[in-house]
């Protein structure tokens, strides 16, 4: 069995696409700052059938990125396929006027830095499996492709992430590697027809294995 590793778990569209995943049958792994919540996550998850288990990290800690993931492959098998999903921190938003270079060092920790660890801890075993199997997944919000003036930091940075996953895309497509971002425009709404979190787990499966574009975009706002 292979793995699906959710960096970023939450009960809404992390628990969201483990239970996609899950039912097509990888073990998942669900990464977050919090113990008990991805502990409890995976209990519920437990009970429907999905082989899940929680491991902590903090994204703006590099090293703590490659441990968690380490963990996962130990624990539940070889990832095949990455999230980087972690929802950002509120004071990352911040007029642009009043955005100081202090205020973009959290921004680019948590949107920089953590992809770039989590992606060279997982290629190594993606490269292992062989073509046309790893696939490595960026959610983000509107602002990483249309700046936001009042959420600055988080414009700033998902927009360099916005680039690293492009540039990924290119050359990890070359290995037979897949590298996909999905653009989620506002908030994410249960219930929504487009923007529902089974909705967006369902487009996260489609990029993994149709396997056939960069990005896709729910929404422009």
């Amino acid at each position: 069995m292979t793995s699906i590793a959710i960096i970023g778990a939450g009960a809404g569209l992390g628990a969201a696409v483990a239970r996609k995943f899950g039912a097509e049958g990888y073990a998942v792994g669900l990464i977050s700052r919090n113990q008990a919540r991805v502990d409890a996550l995976a209990d519920d998850l437990g009970k429907e059938g999905v082989q899940a288990k929680g491991f902590t990290a903090d994204v703006r800690d590099p090293k703590s990125v490659a441990a968690a993931l380490e963990q996962v492959t130990e624990t539940l098998g070889p990832i095949e396929v990455l999230q980087y999903s972690p929802l950002p921190q509120k004071d990352f938003m911040r007029p642009v006027l009043e955005t100081t270079p202090d205020d973009l060092v959290g921004p680019v920790e948590f949107s920089i830095y953590g992809p770039v660890a989590a992606v060279h801890q997982v290629l190594p075993g993606m490269r292992f499996l062989g073509e046309n199997r790893g696939t490595i997944l960026f959610v983000n919000g509107g602002s990483a492709v249309k700046p936001g003036r009042n959420v600055t930091g988080t414009s700033v940075a998902f927009a360099g992430q916005a680039a690293y996953a492009e540039l990924l895309h290119e050359v990890l497509g070359e290995e037979g590697i897949q590298v996909s971002q999905l653009i989620i425009g506002g908030a994410i709404i249960e219930g929504d027809d487009e923007k529902d979190p089974a909705v967006l787990a369902g487009h996260l499966w489609d990029l993994h294995t149709k396997r056939d574009r960069f990005r896709h975009q729910v929404s422009a706002d």
